[in-house]
């Protein structure tokens, strides 16, 4: 009797990528794991288990697991100042409320995992690489203020820029288990910011006024 022999499958061909397209989707499993796993899951192996490389082949795209590192704080600073930027386009074409602003800005740090970025590149001492969110800072209080009539308004600007910005990098980092500890709903934080933006500008929002 003719022995049967089951036919095995032929292993899937892997896909050839640029250098390109593996540096795009490196960095995404990187974002990936470095939300679901904190800075330490951001490695090398891991990247690329992630992508179906081996750890030879992401070294050879990166460099070096700090390689993968910067170039993964990088793409993230980007898109932090690109999210900034949106704000302040918001504001030159609209006169923007006050939750509007706190939720384009909350959502800039929230999104994406900006937020547990800069808390990684401040603990890591490495704090050059925020200089380019200066920039997107200074641009954003340059558009309130040039919506104002009021000689005094830039410093009151900076100061609700700094409020709202550092309550948004707070609640990005551990806003999740303070609001869980307190009892209080995902958009507190924002409807806290909502309510103490007036107290930096006047009633019509915009239009600041001397003390």
């Amino acid at each position: 009797m003719a022995r049967m022999y089951k036919m095995a499958r032929p292993a899937p061909k892997r896909r050839k990528r640029s250098g390109a397209e593996v540096r795009e989707e490196g960095l995404a499993a990187a974002r990936r794991l470095l939300l679901d796993g904190g800075p330490g899951a951001v490695t090398l192996a891991n990247v690329g288990e992630a992508i179906g490389m081996s750890h030879a082949n992401v070294l050879h795209h990166f460099g070096s697991a700090a390689g993968l590192q910067s170039a993964l704080m990088g793409s993230m600073i980007q898109d932090l100042t690109g999210a900034l930027d949106n704000v302040v386009d918001l504001l030159k074409t609209d006169d923007a409320a006050p939750r509007t602003i706190a939720d384009h800005v909350f959502d800039a740090f929230d999104k994406g995992g900006a937020g547990p970025l800069a808390a990684w590149i401040v603990l890591s001492g490495d704090v050059v690489r925020l200089e380019p969110i200066r920039e997107a800072v200074g641009a954003l209080v340059t558009a309130i203020v040039g919506q104002s009539k009021d000689a005094a308004a830039r410093e009151r600007v900076r100061a609700a820029v700094l409020m709202v910005a550092v309550s948004a990098f707070g609640d990005a980092v551990i806003g999740p288990y303070l609001r869980d500890m307190l009892g209080q709903k995902d958009d507190a934080m924002r409807d806290l910011v909502t309510r103490f933006l007036p107290l930096f500008l006047s009633p019509g929002f915009l239009g600041l006024a001397d003390d």
